[in-house]
């Protein structure tokens, strides 16, 4: 199982669930302000490259929500990268927001390169952010939904 806790044991309605605590994660004033000081930890990063599986590495290499910890100077040695839980109180989002920014940094991409992953990210981070009409920077208004993922395990209605 990923980091993010993903599964595909799941009914449609908790799944319902699960996409509307993303999508409310993400789009919400604290969201929106996580996915922004992202943008400019990915940018101010000297090496654009992104791990996956962990925040940091003892060598400094970080994954997208690790180049926020180091932007912040928080220590996320100690973190577990695997309990959403935890992470989303290390940086103050729900842990649906937590699971969904670790999915996508690890398994987003197919054999993609750090660099890669990077762009992929930034994009990401880019397409979730939003304007001031309410409108995403690079979705159209005709898919305004999330993509459909399934929610971890143990998934709890109120992990909002």
């Amino acid at each position: 199982m990923s980091r993010a806790g993903y599964s595909e044991d799941i009914s449609d309605w908790a799944l319902i669930c699960w996409r509307g605590a993303v999508k409310q994660a993400i789009c919400g004033r604290r969201g929106q302000a996580f996915l922004k000081e992202m943008l400019d930890a990915l940018d101010a990063m000297p090496k654009k490259a992104l791990i996956e599986s962990d925040l940091i590495t003892d060598e400094g290499e970080v994954c997208a929500m690790g180049s926020v910890a180091l932007k912040r100077g928080i220590d996320v040695y100690n973190v577990d990268p695997t309990d959403r839980r935890e992470v989303a109180e290390t940086f103050g989002i729900a842990p649906a927001m937590a699971a969904e920014i670790a999915y996508e940094n690890d398994e987003g991409g197919w054999r993609e390169t750090p660099e890669q992953r990077w762009t992929r990210m930034r994009e990401w981070v880019v397409a979730q952010l939003k304007t001031a009409n309410g409108d995403s920077d690079q979705r159209s208004t005709a898919t305004p939904d999330l993509p459909l993922k399934t929610p971890p395990r143990g998934f709890e209605e109120n992990e909002r």
